[in-house]
């Protein structure tokens, strides 16, 4: 294949993509949001302070990402008390998990290529 015929093909692939950003769930395409999704995906539940030392976030920063993701009925919050401790316990919803799984799909569609395919070829 000519170098010609490789660019070509590309520019069509270009035009077969969709590339808009609405296609993207908004209530997950934050950092911050994002990042506790991945977490609260890795195990099957998480204390606030878990999720707020794992992903690196602020109490307040997490305590707001949080609340939008359990208004959108991405998580549920478990509020029970510890030694007179307010504990909250996190875990993905159904409609949680579908809508993570949905986006990590969309969110690969906007690349030509697998990852590992362009990080092959670099190295």
């Amino acid at each position: 294949m000519n170098t010609q015929s490789k660019v070509q093909g590309s520019d069509l692939q270009n035009e077969e993509k969709d590339y808009n950003y609405k296609q993207l769930d908004k209530v997950i395409h934050s950092r911050i949001r994002f990042a506790a999704l991945c977490y609260l995906d890795s195990v099957d539940q998480a204390s606030f302070v878990e999720i707020r030392d794992g992903i690196s976030a602020t109490d307040g920063n997490l305590s707001v990402h949080m609340r939008k993701l359990e208004a959108a009925g991405y998580v549920y919050c478990d509020k029970t008390y510890s030694k007179r401790v307010p504990l909250s316990t996190y875990r993905i919803t159904d409609t949680g998990r579908s809508a993570f799984t949905e986006y990590r799909s969309k969110l690969g569609d906007f690349f030509s290529l697998p990852f590992s395919t362009v990080h092959d070829k670099n190295l």
